[in-house]
């Protein structure tokens, strides 16, 4: 930092807070020259040729001159690999235990020198030069690993890698965590490292809250998921094919990984979309299921005003007929909605008021930082510092950031018993009435003034008893802070389902709970954005998650709200946020129209919470995402694989948010079958492209014919909305029942729709055969043809 810089600091924050933000930015530069050591010259190396084999249970170890690979076939069709020794676990993503080798695969010669593995699903080979094939059972190749190359300091240290894979040319990449220039990740490299907001983010630019090496690959050929198990700073540069590129050959699509340190090691998960995120699933955990509340609206309310602007938010929207389900109470390390525990006399009228609200429907929730103001005599702090609970350097000494009006100290929660004791503080926010807690910072940031700064990369962490320090703790930070808040509001209530939403993350993060990911633009930018993170995020694993309300940037245009209230409306995490004072951030404020526009979103929205809920529920159980591409039943569709402003709303709904100002139509690239225009009824045949009215008061959403979807009837209960099939077709869908909050197994309804003499039947389908439907039947689109 020059003296400009110092100087725009004080101009910016105040000579105070200013200089101390300078100071404690000089502080943890320090702190990494003396507690890392430079790398110094470095002696570069690759696998060699192959020397030896040795068949084990579903695989085997194949030692090349200078290293050696591990390489397994999971029962379930997850292929493992990891060089240099590196095993399965230890590993912050997977949920347990490794999967189970697949006692049929078996390790034999290839050609040319090489060995392969053959199982039902998946064919590795593996060259006698390190390359490791991933193939179809056909013989068909999904992605081939190149040897890989290490750098290790000859004064010894962590070794620095590279993996270089290719792909087919047709190939598009996804995922990668919750990339705002996504969902299709064109060429470019991509850092590896939860940075959070920065600055004003657009399509191209952060917030990268939330990255995790994995990578989401779809081709003619196959889909596939690889995932690189390390959380080490890094970088992956991918380029897409080209096929009949130089001499009529297909030029390959490449994804290089560079990590600063770290494991080598990867899993690959192949098969369908479906497929692949139920491997997933199985691998890193099942998603957890949020409370049925929580696929409501929820409204962030931002800065000071207390219990009488909570009051102000929620009679504003339930007077004027629009449903609510929270209230986010934002604060931080100053406020009584902060760190857990700290700001009591702020928060001695929360029970009250919590009660008062829940009686009226809606439910209080507590935004919570991980930075504890690090003031002697403050009880969190003292109660921490005496437990060893936070982060150190490499001298012993506490690793302090700047917050607010003082230094915060950071708890390490890759610390079992830290984790324990920080879960422990969350009782408090339940007696006081929280219904749950939604964390932020948790990269973890230190505030300053030109953008947050993380941890010195030399600060220790326990990592569950192996010891290392932030270079490997940094992006599992926000994933080790979540198991802890998960953990500490289930404890002492083991009936209820906890709500936790985190900022940050890593993979296996969606065992949790959900996530959002920082503020997007303000801007029209920032629709697509969001709606970029989402599908990426669910591509990950992460289903339940939505983009940070509100945006950055200024206060947006009617038109411009509405519309990102109605895409909001349709994704998994619904959220709304009043910007920064009262006023600007609530539909009423931007006129009568835009009111009842909104009024009539958010009744849609409440309509098909059976819907939400049932995807939830099939979230849970098959990791599959609420938001899916419009490519997810058909990743052979080239022209589907390049769409990237409309979605999938599970099986049965197609969604084309309005991204551009003064748009009353637009476009819609449909998948194969007939569409029906939920709002007039007009069929539409698929595939191919149609042009539908998308006027301000809703954006064009079509239903798939032969769906059943659940809905909530007239009187509140449950009903079923069926959409014509085509003569001559069936369809159907399925049901997963409101359990409530609690633990209580969900089971799947299955119900299918046909024609039967020019008349739409509707049967509920069991092991045992046909039954009754047992609940009011709407049906739709009966009499329209294309």
């Amino acid at each position: 930092m020059d003296g400009r810089e110092l100087l725009r600091s004080v101009k910016v924050l105040g000579s105070v807070r200013g200089l101390r933000t300078v100071r404690t930015a000089w502080r943890l530069r320090r702190t990494d020259t003396w507690g890392l050591a430079a790398r110094g010259p470095e002696r570069a190396r690759v696998p060699g040729p192959l020397a030896a084999a040795e068949a084990l249970p579903g695989g085997g170890v194949l030692r090349f001159a200078r290293s050696g690979l591990r390489i397994t076939v999971s029962a379930g069709g997850t292929v493992f690999w990891g060089w240099d020794g590196a095993e399965p676990l230890p590993s912050y993503a997977l949920a347990g235990e490794a999967p189970e080798p697949d006692p049929r695969a078996a390790l034999e010669p290839d050609t040319d020198g090489g060995w392969r593995i053959v199982s039902e699903r998946v064919t590795v080979a593996v060259s006698r030069h390190g390359a490791v094939e991933v193939r179809t059972p056909g013989g068909v190749v999904l992605r081939r690993d190149l040897p890989p190359r290490w750098w290790e300091p000859v004064a010894g240290g962590p070794a620095r890698w590279a993996q270089r894979s290719e792909v087919p040319a047709d190939a598009r990449f996804f995922g990668l965590g919750g990339r705002t220039g996504g969902p299709r990740l064109r060429d470019g490299s991509y850092r590896l490292w939860n940075t959070g907001p920065r600055g004003l983010p657009g399509p191209e630019d952060g917030p990268l809250s939330l990255t995790m090496p994995v990578q989401f690959v779809v081709s003619d050929a196959g889909t596939h998921l690889a995932f690189h198990d390390n959380s080490w700073d890094g970088r992956v540069t991918l380029a897409e094919g080209e096929e009949g590129a130089g001499s009529g050959h297909d030029r390959p699509g490449t994804a290089e990984v560079r990590m600063e340190g770290g494991p080598l090691r990867c899993w690959v998960v192949v098969g369908t979309p479906a497929r692949v995120l139920h491997g997933w699933a199985a691998l890193t955990g099942a998603p957890a299921l949020p409370p049925s509340w929580a696929l409501g609206l929820q409204h962030v309310s931002r800065g000071a005003g207390g219990a009488d602007e909570v009051r102000r938010v929620v009679d504003g929207y339930l007077e004027r007929g629009l449903p609510l389900a929270a209230v986010h109470l934002e604060g931080g390390p100053d406020g009584g909605h902060g760190v857990p525990g700290d700001g009591r006399e702020r928060s001695a009228g929360l029970p009250g008021l919590a009660e008062e609200l829940r009686e009226r429907g809606v439910r209080l929730v507590s935004v919570v930082e991980p930075a504890v103001r690090a003031e002697p005599g403050r009880a969190r702090y003292e109660e921490g510092r005496a437990a060893g609970a936070f982060v150190r350097d490499a001298r012993g000494a506490e690793v302090h950031g700047v917050a607010g009006s003082g230094d915060c100290a950071y708890p390490d929660f890759t610390d079992p018993e830290v984790r324990r004791w920080w879960g422990g503080l969350y009782e408090e926010r339940l007696r006081q009435g929280f219904a749950g807690v939604a964390h932020t910072g948790d990269e973890p940031l230190v505030p300053g003034p030109f953008g947050n700064r993380t941890l010195p990369r030399s600060a220790r962490h326990a990592l569950e008893g192996r010891g290392g320090d932030h270079r490997e703790a940094h992006n599992v930070y926000g994933l080790a802070m979540a198991r802890a808040g998960y953990e500490g509001l289930r404890r002492p209530r083991p009936q209820e389902r906890p709500f936790l939403l985190s900022r940050s993350g890593w993979a296996g993060t969606q065992r949790y709970g959900g996530t959002w990911s920082g503020e997007v633009s303000a801007g029209w930018p920032g629709l697509r954005a969001s709606l970029a993170l989402v599908l990426g995020l669910g591509l990950c694993g992460v289903p339940y998650t939505g983009p940070g309300p509100g945006g950055t940037g200024g206060s947006p245009s009617p038109e411009l709200y509405l519309r990102r209230l109605q895409l909001a409306a349709w994704l998994p995490l619904f959220r709304t946020r009043t910007a920064g004072g009262p006023g600007r951030g609530e539909p009423w404020e931007f006129g009568p129209e835009v009111l009842e526009h909104a009024r009539a979103a958010l009744a849609e929205r409440e309509r098909l919470r059976p819907y939400f809920g049932t995807l939830a529920g099939l979230a849970r159980m098959t990791g599959a995402p609420y938001v899916r591409p419009v490519w997810w039943g058909a990743p052979e569709d080239r022209a589907l694989r390049d769409c990237e402003d409309a979605f999938l709303l599970g099986d049965a709904l197609l969604v084309a948010p309005v991204l551009h100002r003064g748009a009353d139509r637009r476009a819609v690239r449909l998948p194969r079958g007939r569409w029906y225009d939920t709002a007039t009824g007009r069929a539409y045949e698929g595939p191919g492209q149609v042009l539908v009215e998308a006027p301000l008061a809703r954006v064009p959403v079509l239903a798939r014919a032969g769906a059943v979807i659940p809905v909530s009837g007239a009187d509140g209960r449950l009903a079923l909305e069926v959409w014509a099939p085509a003569v001559g077709r069936t369809g159907g869908g399925l049901v997963v029942r409101d359990t409530g909050d609690g633990w209580e197994p969900a089971e799947i309804e299955r119900y299918r729709s046909r024609r039967v003499d020019g008349r739409v039947v509707v049967e509920r389908v069991t092991d045992a055969g046909v039954a009754e439907v047992g609940l009011p039947v709407r049906v739709r689109g009966c009499g329209q043809e294309p």
